[in-house]
């Protein structure tokens, strides 16, 4: 008898996530190391893979999964938990958590703590310092991708979210299944609702733990998840989450198009001297014209986060609709004026 549906569909996803990440290794290695590892026998040569685990229900499933799949590959598998400090006995949580991610046979296995700052917000900011520490401890570890469970759900809430910011398609792409400058992060349940994962814990008897967090109405996301979510399914229908995430697909490639597109169209926008003229960036699309001024506003050391449509909208004035109108204060102490039919953009 194989195993329950639940745990075949979670362990299947990260199975397929472990045999990408092999195959992008081995077209790394010299020659003499891409033919010598027999295929169930990790080695130093073995890539590791790292889960970010908080101890919730969908990140135990994923660090059983792989765990469990890990066994049967030429990788090494372990796991970090991160301490954002929030809550009293934190520190303690997170040392259960690193407990049980051995107790599973990933190794490392460590919980890391960091100190969550005030900008952008206080789920901004955890987010921020998260992602940083499980950035250093891949550095630390010489991980070659980090897994995190986010599932078709949380897909489903980052599109709303994305749509209620008014930013533009890139947001209503949502979470890309590869992320990260190296491709170091990894989803492999975006394919997978919360409540499959939430039942691949039920049948492997795993402890998990409910961050309160993430069901306090002070906080965006949870008043969606609990609220918005169920009121939209109310009035739309069952269907609702499996739509938003197949719109982000489909804005994702829509966005990843557009991007390529800007990219090649900037160069055909500058002068001699680099300046973006004014009267190129006019015959532009406005999609095109916009994201060849997003890039241009963060190369000059605009925070890409910070950054809003909002933000572009005011400079794309100063090419679209110049009056005389003054300097465009952005993030980052950037500045952006229109000088001589060029758009002049620094950081001040």
């Amino acid at each position: 008898m194989g195993p329950h549906p639940a745990v075949a569909a979670i362990r299947l996803a990260v199975r397929r996530v472990l045999h990408d990440v092999l195959t992008e290794h081995r077209a790394e290695q010299p020659a003499e190391h891409r033919n010598g590892t027999p295929p169930t026998a990790p080695d130093a040569h073995a890539p590791l893979v790292l889960v970010a685990c908080s101890g919730g229900a969908d990140s135990m499933a994923l660090a059983s999964a792989l765990a469990f799949e890990a066994r049967k590959l030429p990788v090494r598998a372990g796991g970090i938990t991160v301490d954002h400090g929030l809550q009293d006995g934190s520190d303690t949580r997170a040392a259960e958590v690193a407990e049980r991610m051995t107790a599973l046979g990933l190794t490392p296995s460590e919980a890391v703590t960091v100190t969550v700052g005030r900008e952008g917000g206080p789920e901004a900011a955890a987010r921020d310092a998260r992602y940083a520490a499980l950035d250093a401890a891949a550095e630390r570890h010489g991980a070659a991708a980090v897994l995190l469970g986010h599932t078709r759900d949380d897909q489903a809430e980052t599109v709303l979210l994305g749509l209620a910011r008014g930013s533009g398609i890139r947001s209503l792409s949502g979470m890309a299944a590869v992320s990260g400058a190296t491709r170091r992060y990894r989803r492999p349940f975006l394919q997978l609702d919360r409540q499959t994962v939430r039942k691949a814990c039920v049948a492997q008897e795993l402890a998990v733990w409910d961050d309160p967090h993430n069901s306090d109405p002070a906080y965006t996301r949870s008043r969606l998840r609990h609220e918005g979510l169920p009121a939209l399914e109310k009035a739309l229908g069952k269907g609702v989450v499996e739509a938003l995430a197949r719109t982000a697909q489909l804005s994702r490639d829509d966005a990843d198009a557009l991007d390529t597109w800007a990219a090649d169209a900037e160069t055909t926008v500058r002068d001699e001297a680099g300046a973006l003229e004014c009267a190129k960036l006019f015959g532009l699309p406005p999609a095109v014209r916009r994201r060849v001024l997003r890039r241009a506003v963060i190369a000059e050391g605009a925070p890409a986060g910070s950054l809003f449509a909002r933000h572009i909208e005011e400079v794309d004035r100063l090419v679209t609709g110049w009056r005389g109108q003054g300097a465009i204060n952005l993030p980052g102490r950037v500045e952006a004026r229109r000088q001589g039919g060029r758009l002049v953009i620094r950081q001040g």
